[in-house]
């Protein structure tokens, strides 16, 4: 009687679902917040590497 109770009430439980769901979704926007970043980096870095050959190239005369 008290095996049945005990899994007829942990059936019935579903806080833990709430916290699948809450983790499920922290990590769908970890995963967006890394691509984003990644994006960013990426795009950093190619104005940086223009910037500096623009600079290099005005420093020989060539522009």
């Amino acid at each position: 009687m008290i095996k049945s109770k005990f899994i007829k009430e942990l059936c019935a439980d579903t806080s833990g679902a709430t916290a699948i769901e809450y983790g499920l979704m922290a990590a769908l926007i970890s995963v967006a917040a890394i691509s984003a970043m990644g994006a960013l980096g990426n795009s950093l870095s190619n104005t940086y590497t223009y910037v500096a050959n623009q600079e290099t190239a005005a420093q020989a005369g060539k522009l």
